[in-house]
């Protein structure tokens, strides 16, 4: 299939107005060429086989598909899709709910293993519109008389040749054999592995074949999109960090009362986090950039103008708490992490009004964005992960011509203190900051302040 130059927009399809509306709110405006090429197919009613990758906004394609499909007033499984994990059949979950907003509480449930069959079983006894699972625990319901599939009219095979990876070819067989015959099959793959071939002749009707291969450069920094309310924003920011706990993370608000209120919480929480606005002195924006360099502030919230031109070396994370308006500006937050051909990783927080800046940044980037639930984020670990290392500061700099050298010589100074103790060492004119490790902080102040540095007394405070 020859796909067209500019992708055409979703207005240009036959979708409810509620839908249409709805995208419109989302700020999907030009569809993905996966999308674009795809979804005149799957509306149409028949069966598809798409070649696209992850990111590419497959789960849009299939989403409108079966939502256009779908009668909001029968309280049936219409639709089924099949996930190879439960990480992203809760993804591919979040993704349907937000497409179906503007229709008639449709209801989706996700069947996943890991997760008691009680709950699941309760959801499905009281009624719903879509069913994403893995292949494993619905066929596990579909052996207990818990889940019916008479009622199927769109059967979804996600990520496929990761399924085929995984062994799932006979499970996904057996899901199969409960659908109505009389349905629409729509499956989505990366590669062509032979198993593929094999569905596609046993129970696919004459599927249409479409191949689209991205053009943009692959990154190694990994995008998560989580929606949030006001009031839940700031609680979801310390659920991310407790999450994952990376030891340096660069936040970003929109306005000088968002940091403030942000580090106030993470503050509260037990982080060590401190703001970087522009309505700070440049003394105390110098104090807190080094802090944050040096490893002894394991979270910065910063507004964009404050956080230019600061380039931090394996930086673990970026936490979007605000949405740019701006998708450039997007694009040049989450690159401070992933450099030097290191992984990142940039989170960012939308409540139902940043949706059409989201749009913005997926037609900027040209990828589709990959949201995630809230109810993955569970804390790992004992309490908040608290930086390594603390700051000192000496009163004197360059104009007491103090060097690096001289500070490490007074702390190392009759074997005191080890080199692997003592951090990175910034000169200032007036001011000498030295990142020491946390637990030899307090010893390492009096070290400083009962001997000498070039042969003279100073005098050092903790920040």
């Amino acid at each position: 299939m020859t796909l067209p130059e500019k992708s055409p927009t979703f207005a240009a399809l036959s979708l409810h107005p509620n839908t249409l509306a709805n995208l419109s709110q989302l700020g999907y405006a030009e569809m993905t060429p996966i999308q674009a090429a795809s979804l005149p197919v799957a509306l149409a009613g028949r069966d598809l086989i798409a070649q696209a990758r992850t990111g590419s906004g497959k789960t849009a394609a299939f989403g409108l598909a079966l939502l256009e499909r779908l009668n909001p007033r029968r309280f049936a499984i219409q639709a089924l899709v099949l996930c190879p994990t439960r990480e992203l059949a809760d993804q591919v979950a979040v993704e349907i709910r937000r497409l179906a907003r503007a229709l008639d509480n449709i209801k989706v449930v996700t069947l996943c293993g890991g997760v008691a069959l009680r709950g699941q079983r309760a959801s499905l006894e009281n009624g719903a519109h879509i069913v994403v699972g893995t292949p494993g625990r619905v066929l596990d319901h579909l052996g207990r008389g818990t889940l019916a599939l008479d009622a199927l009219a769109t059967l979804v095979l996600d990520e496929a040749d990761r399924m085929l990876d995984m062994g799932f070819l006979e499970d996904i067989s057996a899901v199969i054999r409960h659908c109505p015959a009389q349905r629409q099959t729509l499956l989505f793959s990366a590669t062509y592995p032979a198993g593929i071939e094999q569905i596609a002749c046993t129970f696919m009707r004459a599927p249409e074949r479409i191949s689209v291969t991205s053009a943009q450069n692959q990154t190694l920094i990994e995008q998560r999109f989580y929606e949030v309310t006001r009031a839940n924003r700031l609680g979801t920011v310390v659920k991310l960090l407790n999450h994952f706990r990376p030891e340096s993370t660069l936040v970003f608000c929109n306005t000088r009362q968002q940091c403030r209120a942000v580090v106030e919480h993470l503050q509260q929480a037990g982080f060590s986090a401190l703001a970087l606005h522009g309505e700070m002195e440049q003394r105390e924006r110098d104090q807190v950039l080094t802090q944050f360099l040096n490893r002894s502030i394991s979270v910065l919230v910063a507004t964009d103008v404050a956080a230019r031109g600061i380039d931090v070396k394996e930086l673990a994370a970026v936490i979007n708490v605000d949405i740019t308006p701006d998708p450039e500006v997007h694009v040049h937050r989450i690159g401070r992490t992933g450099r030097a051909g290191q992984p990142g990783l940039a989170w960012s927080l939308a409540t139902l009004d940043d949706m059409a800046a989201v749009g913005r940044i997926e037609q900027y980037q040209g990828q589709a964005s990959v949201w995630y639930s809230l109810e993955e984020l569970t804390p790992r670990g004992s309490g908040p992960l608290m930086a390594n290392m603390t700051t000192l500061q000496i009163l004197g700099g360059r104009k007491e011509k103090i060097r690096p050298g001289d500070v490490l010589g007074a702390l190392t100074v009759d074997a005191s203190f080890t080199r692997e103790q003592i951090g990175k060492i910034t000169v200032t004119d007036f001011a000498t900051f030295v990142a020491v490790q946390r637990d030899v902080a307090l010893a390492a102040l009096h070290k400083l302040n009962t001997g000498r540095v070039k042969g003279k007394s100073v005098k050092a405070r903790l920040l």
